[in-house]
């Protein structure tokens, strides 16, 4: 999948005048933050388990090269083949001859950010073999030709409407004209559909949400079941993964799945919950005949290496997304790339270059949201900052930038100055804003005003008030 994180800028701009997409997004504080927040606070214990879950995945990471290895041996002794790919290139072509090997005409996909990330689906297509997303998501998302704008619900952005237009053009040949005003008569039109798809694949793929070092285990969790159907039903199973999915025990995945569920979709676990151990034994009644994992580098090792090391922590769960004020005013197509939000605006630059996804890094509030409410509490504001400072160090940072950076630090340094130039602009905008409290327009923030009020500023100043304030206390 081609990155197009330079034209963050413009897309977000588009996507703040798209009144169907601001309905999709508005449904967010309802919707998965209000469940998130029920769930958690019926679980006292919720900040000692995210605690855990960070210690476990770092451990997972400060031994990374052993717990693989002793995957690896877990996964041969089961029967299964393990394949290494230190890029994207490399992971294409062992899935494609993977699936030449089978013979494979139609291939069945699970949800599978790594996936996504090495363009699995493009370059099995560009070998002539069908590919069908599974998840109900990806696969409207498919029929749209598009991007998934999340990392759990990839068609949010999309409307019900546009869903049932989409099945109508995409089905008539195969289920009629039927009812599709109902989320439930979607729901059933795809599993009519997907279900033939099950049952033709040679191939079904899917990813990891962890790889379990002692036993070889794969851990899928899922709400519609694809996840079983993609990889029992084929002949061959194939897992795509980064290579920090791996966790040291069955413990260990079962405390950190506890978060999971909580964190991306507001449920104590999700309903599926899939534990894959090699290919079909002699007395198992269904199952695959083969059984791969490829295991995918793709820069995690330099991330690993370096001051990063945090963001592998991830389990991709959204959360951060769920709770970012930017992502919930453009979605996340703009951010142009697999992964939007704030784990986007970190791990894009350091996937594609700061050159290209400078901007993303630049979007961020800091507010700090995201940081909360991660489950493994990884600091993303930090790292955030972090690329900022490297981005002002590459010189990748704009002139005019630079250069109000400049004029405001030499302004902080000088206090008597910093007090003559904030003195009038502040009373200026107490007065103009004095009847409504508020500002709806103002010079040099355009960007901020098109989009909400600025609050005009109350009483005196902090410095004004503060002497008064020492001798009151004396």
């Amino acid at each position: 999948m081609k990155p197009e994180s330079h034209a963050f800028k413009r897309r977000a701009a588009e996507a703040l005048r798209y009144q169907p997409l601001q309905d999709a997004l508005a449904q967010f504080e309802d919707g998965w933050v209000a469940k998130r927040r029920t769930v958690v606070e019926r679980l006292p214990e919720f900040e000692q388990l995210r605690a855990q879950g960070a210690a476990i995945r770092d451990e997972a990471l400060r031994n990374l090269d052993l717990y693989l290895e002793q995957y690896e041996s877990a996964v041969q002794r089961n029967g299964g083949q393990v394949h290494w790919a230190r890029d994207a290139g490399e992971a294409q072509e062992i899935v494609r001859r993977i699936c030449r090997e089978a013979g494979a005409r139609t291939v069945t996909r699970g949800k599978s950010m790594a996936g996504e990330e090495i363009g699995v689906t493009e370059a099995l297509q560009a070998d002539g073999i069908r590919v069908v997303d599974t998840d109900l998501g990806e696969y409207i998302i498919q029929l749209a030709e598009q991007r998934p704008s999340h990392i759990v619900f990839p068609c949010v952005h999309l409307t019900g409407r546009e869903v049932a237009e989409l099945f109508r053009r995409h089905h008539a040949g195969k289920t009629g004209e039927r009812d599709r005003s109902t989320v439930s008569a979607i729901v059933q039109e795809a599993r009519e559909v997907l279900r033939e798809e099950f049952f033709a694949a040679e191939v079904g793929i899917t990813g990891a949400n962890f790889l379990v070092a002692e036993t070889g285990s794969n851990f899928i969790v899922t709400n519609e079941g694809n996840g079983d159907l993609t990889c029992t039903l084929p002949r061959v199973h194939v897992v795509t993964t980064g290579i920090e999915r791996v966790v040291p025990t069955l413990e260990d995945a079962s405390t950190l799945l506890r978060l999971l569920g909580r964190s991306a979709t507001g449920q104590e676990i999700t309903a599926y919950t899939t534990l894959s151990t090699g290919p079909r034994r002699s007395d198992d009644p269904d199952g695959p005949d083969e059984y791969h994992v490829v295991l995918v580098d793709n820069g995690r090792s330099r991330m690993l290496a370096g001051e990063f090391r945090e963001m592998l922590r991830c389990i991709r769960c959204g959360a951060c997304m769920n709770h970012c004020p930017v992502y919930r005013s453009i979605g996340g197509h703009p951010y142009g790339w697999v992964y939007p939000g704030p784990m986007g605006a970190v791990l894009t630059p350091l996937h594609v270059g700061l050159k290209e996804a400078g901007d993303l890094p630049n979007a961020c509030t800091m507010n700090g949201h995201c940081a909360q409410v991660c489950p493994v509490q990884i600091p993303l504001p930090s790292l955030i900052r972090k690329l900022r400072g490297r981005q002002f160090a590459a010189g990748l940072t704009p002139r005019t930038t630079v250069l109000g950076l400049r004029a405001w630090a030499f302004t902080a340094r000088h206090p008597t100055l910093y007090h003559a130039l904030t003195r009038w602009p502040i009373a200026l905008l107490r007065r103009l804003g004095r009847r409504r409290g508020r500002l709806r327009r103002l010079p040099l923030a355009g960007g901020w005003i098109s989009q909400r009020d600025f609050p005009a500023p109350a009483g005196k100043t902090f410095f004004s008030q503060w002497p008064r304030r020492g001798e009151d206390e004396r």
